[in-house]
């Protein structure tokens, strides 16, 4: 599993987030306090505050992928 911090602070921020991850197999995980979603669900994104960085858990095993999805997720990542 991997994780990283990610920021989608616009409508088309995560517009575009989620149908960049949805090309991939694995699960993806928002976690934000107490609150843990399905990251490829626009309506479960926008229940969580998105002003703010939010935890991305990658459930992947594939290293191959993970570099693939880590590379893919480069533009929503926190500067």
């Amino acid at each position: 599993m991997k994780n990283t911090q990610i920021l989608i602070n616009s409508i088309e921020k995560v517009k575009a987030f989620v149908n960049e991850i949805t090309k991939f197999d694995c699960d993806f995980d928002l976690i934000s306090g107490r609150y843990v979603i399905d990251a490829k669900s626009i309506m479960g994104i926008f229940s969580l505050d998105i002003t703010k960085p939010i935890e991305l858990d990658i459930h992947v095993t594939d290293e191959t992928e993970a570099a693939e999805i880590m590379k893919a997720l480069q533009p929503y990542m926190p500067e």
